[in-house]
C-alpha cells in the first residue's frame, strides 16, 4: 500500500507546510498505515485508530517540539510517532533494539514526557507549564489524557494544583468511552450523562464551529456557550477546579478541532478541553470489538483476530481467573477487586458468574487495596488481582492498610518478572525487593500451574496479608488439578540432589535452574516462599554446599538472594552466595525469551556464571 501524502511527512513542520484541506487525506493515509503497520508487529491498535484526526490537528496547530505535549499512558501515541520521524521505525515497533511502544524521552525530542503508567500528564504539564512561566518563556503546554485514566486520583490532585496555580496549560480529555476495561465509577457516569444528553448535543451541533468564529465574536460565542452550559450542566465539574471548560467537541471532525485549537491557544490560564472519539475508529472490526483491538498480536487486516483453537498451555493469568471462580463458589467470603484491568487480570468469568463480589474500582490502585483492607475488616475476604508494576503505585497502601494491620488481603501479582515488548514501564522488576522488607506479609512464587493454583489456595486460607507472585504467559504445561488443596507454609522443595552448588531458583526461573542444574550435577531448589524462606533447609545445604546459587526474576539488589546471603551470615556459614537476578538499570523491551538470555538467566547463563564463580572463586 503506498501513502503519498505520508511519506513526505518526516517531522511536524512538514505537516505543517500543508494545506489544511489535505489534511483530511494525511488521515485516512495515517489510519491505513496504523493497521498495517501493527498487523504486522503486534501492539496498541484500537486506542491508536482513535487519537489520528485529535493527534494531526495537535501537531498542526502547534509547534511541537517547542510547544509541549504530554500523553497520558502512551497507548493512544503510534500517530504521534509516525508524525514525528519515526514511521520507517514503525516495523520494529516493541521489539528488541526497536522503537518503543510509549512515549520515551531518550527516543525524541518529541516525546517530551516518558510515560507508560496513567494519569501523570497533567501533573507532568503542569510542571513545565510553570516552569516555562518561572524561566520567562512563552510556550504552549498540553496534556492529553483519556477517560479512564481520569478517573485516578492522581489526576485530579493535578487538576486541583493548577487551577489555583493559574498555569497556562491545555488539558484535552480524549473520551472514548473506553480505557482498557470498561470504564467505572461516578465522573464516567457525569461525562456519560453529559454527552448524551439531547439538549446538550442540539446546543453542541448548533454550535459545533463556535470557537472557530472571527477573534471578534470569540468572547461572544463563548458567553453564549456557557450560558447554554450553564442551563443544561450547571456547575461543571471541571470550572470548579478552575479551568475554563470547552465542548464537548468530535475528535474525529477536523474542521472542528483545528479553529478549536488555534483560538484556545491565546487564551491564558488553565484551559479543558472535551473531546469524543471513538476507539477502533476507520477499522469496523476494532469499532466493534474495542477490548479485542486493544492489545494485539499479528494479525491479517482483512480477516481480523482469529480465534484460536485451543488445547495450548494455559497462562498463569487463566490459572488465576479458573481459581478464583471455584474458590469464591467454596467460600461466600471471597470478594475480588481490580483497578480497571478486568480482561488483563483474568477476572471476565467471575465478572460473570459473581457480579456481586466483584470490584472494579478503575485506574486507582491506591484506592483498591485500602478498599480491600475495609472489605477485611468486616470479615470479607478480598482478592485483589494487579499487575506487580502497578502494585508500586499503592506501596504505602499496602504497608500501612493492609500489612501493619495484618488484615487478610490477598494480592494475585501479574506479570512479576519481565513481561516483553510493552518494556521497562510495565516490567515487574521490583516488587520481591519492596514486598520482602514489609513485615506480617507472606510471599510466594510457583514454578508451574498447578504450584500457582495450590499458592492462591493456601494464600486465601492464610489469615494475614499474603502476595502470590507469577509471570506473563503461559507456564510448563503442568494441569492445575480441580482441587483447592494447600501448600506447607515456608517449606521449599527439593527437585534434584547433586553436590558441591545448589542452585536456589524462585518461581518463573525454576524450569531453567532444573536444566542448568543437570549440566552441573547441582542440587536444585524450587524455593516456593520468600518470605518466610525455608531457613532449615538453606542452613542444611550451606553445610554440604561450598556455592549456594540464588535465582530469581527480580531485582537482584534487594531480592530474595539478599535475604538468603543475610541469613547466612546469621548462622555463620562459610558457604559462598552467588546472586542471579535481573540487573540494575531499567530493562528494555524485547521478546521475553530473548531479554532473559542476554541476561544470563537462561539455562546457558546460568551454568556459564557458575562456572566462572567456581573457576575464581572471592
Amino acid at each position: 500500500m503506498t501513502y503519498p501524502l505520508l511519506q513526505t511527512i518526516d517531522r511536524p513542520a512538514d505537516l505543517r507546510a500543508l494545506e489544511r484541506k489535505q489534511l483530511g487525506q494525511v488521515a485516512g493515509e495515517l489510519r491505513d498505515f496504523l493497521i498495517e503497520s501493527v498487523s504486522g508487529t503486534g501492539g496498541h491498535l484500537s486506542s491508536n485508530l482513535g487519537t489520528v484526526e485529535l493527534t494531526i490537528a495537535l501537531h498542526y496547530v502547534f509547534n511541537t517540539p517547542e510547544d509541549r505535549l504530554v500523553w497520558d499512558v502512551g497507548h493512544q501515541c503510534y500517530p504521534h510517532k509516525v508524525l514525528t520521524g519515526r514511521r520507517a521505525g514503525m516495523n520494529k515497533l516493541r521489539m528488541r533494539h526497536g522503537i518503543a511502544g510509549f512515549p520515551k524521552r531518550c527516543e525524541s525530542e518529541y516525546d517530551t514526557f516518558g510515560v507508560g503508567h496513567s494519569s501523570t500528564s497533567i501533573s507532568a504539564a503542569l510542571g513545565m507549564a510553570l516552569a516555562a512561566k518561572q524561566k520567562g518563556e512563552a510556550r504552549q503546554v498540553i496534556a492529553i489524557i483519556g477517560d479512564g485514566a481520569m478517573s485516578a486520583g492522581m489526576a485530579f490532585e493535578a487538576l486541583n494544583n493548577a487551577g489555583v496555580a493559574d498555569a497556562d496549560m491545555l488539558v484535552i480529555l480524549n473520551d472514548n468511552e473506553m480505557s482498557i476495561s470498561p470504564p467505572v465509577g461516578a465522573l464516567n457516569n457525569i461525562l456519560t450523562r453529559l454527552t448524551s444528553s439531547k439538549t446538550f448535543n442540539a446546543a453542541r451541533s448548533a454550535g459545533r464551529h463556535m470557537l472557530g468564529f472571527a477573534p471578534p465574536l470569540l468572547e461572544l460565542a463563548r458567553r453564549a456557550e456557557e450560558h447554554v452550559k450553564g442551563m443544561i450542566a450547571p456547575g461543571t465539574l471541571f470550572e470548579e477546579f478552575g479551568f475554563h471548560y470547552y465542548g464537548p467537541i468530535d475528535g474525529h471532525d477536523l474542521d472542528a478541532l483545528i479553529p478549536t485549537l488555534e483560538n484556545l491557544k491565546g487564551i491564558k490560564g488553565p484551559k479543558f478541553l472535551h473531546v469524543i472519539t471513538k476507539k477502533g475508529q476507520g477499522y469496523k472490526l476494532a469499532e466493534s470489538d474495542p477490548i479485542l483491538y486493544h492489545g494485539v498480536g499479528k494479525f491479517a487486516p482483512g480477516e481480523g483476530i482469529q480465534s484460536g483453537k485451543g488445547g495450548g498451555k494455559l497462562t498463569y493469568t487463566q490459572v488465576f481467573g479458573d481459581w478464583l471462580c471455584d474458590q469464591a463458589r467454596a467460600d461466600p467470603r471471597l470478594v475480588a477487586i481490580t483497578p480497571a484491568m478486568r480482561e488483563g487480570s483474568g477476572l471476565v468469568r467471575f465478572a460473570q458468574e459473581f457480579p456481586g463480589r466483584y470490584y472494579d474500582v478503575g485506574i486507582a490502585e491506591q484506592h483498591a487495596v485500602t478498599f480491600a483492607a475495609g472489605l477485611a475488616c468486616e470479615g470479607l475476604k478480598p482478592v485483589v488481582a494487579i499487575y506487580s508494576t502497578f502494585l508500586q503505585r499503592a506501596y504505602d497502601q499496602l504497608i500501612h492498610d493492609v500489612a501493619l494491620q495484618k488484615l487478610p488481603v490477598v494480592f494475585a501479582v501479574d506479570r512479576g518478572g519481565l513481561v516483553g515488548a510493552d518494556g521497562p514501564t510495565h516490567h515487574g522488576s521490583f516488587d520481591l525487593s519492596f514486598a520482602a522488607c514489609i513485615p506480617n506479609l507472606t510471599i510466594m512464587a510457583p514454578a508451574d500451574e498447578a504450584e500457582c493454583r495450590r499458592m492462591l489456595s493456601t494464600a486465601f486460607a492464610h489469615d494475614g496479608p499474603t502476595l502470590v507472585r507469577y509471570p506473563r504467559g503461559g507456564g510448563t504445561g503442568q494441569k492445575a488439578a480441580s482441587e483447592l488443596d494447600t501448600l506447607p507454609l515456608g517449606k521449599a522443595e527439593v527437585l534434584r540432589r547433586g553436590s558441591k552448588v545448589a542452585l536456589l531458583a524462585f518461581g518463573s526461573l525454576v524450569p531453567a535452574a532444573l536444566a542448568a542444574g543437570e549440566a552441573l550435577d547441582a542440587t536444585v531448589v524450587n524455593m516456593r516462599f520468600i518470605k518466610p524462606l525455608d531457613n532449615a533447609l538453606i542452613g542444611e545445604l550451606a553445610g554440604n554446599h561450598s556455592l549456594l546459587v540464588s535465582i530469581e526474576e527480580n531485582a537482584v539488589i534487594g531480592g530474595a538472594g539478599s535475604e538468603i546471603e543475610r541469613l547466612l551470615g546469621e548462622l555463620g556459614s562459610n558457604a559462598a552466595v552467588l546472586r542471579l537476578g535481573l540487573p540494575d538499570q531499567f530493562v528494555d523491551h524485547g521478546e521475553q525469551g530473548q531479554l532473559l538470555a542476554e541476561l544470563g538467566l537462561d539455562k546457558e547463563g546460568i551454568v556459564h556464571r557458575v562456572r566462572e564463580r567456581l573457576d575464581n572463586p572471592l
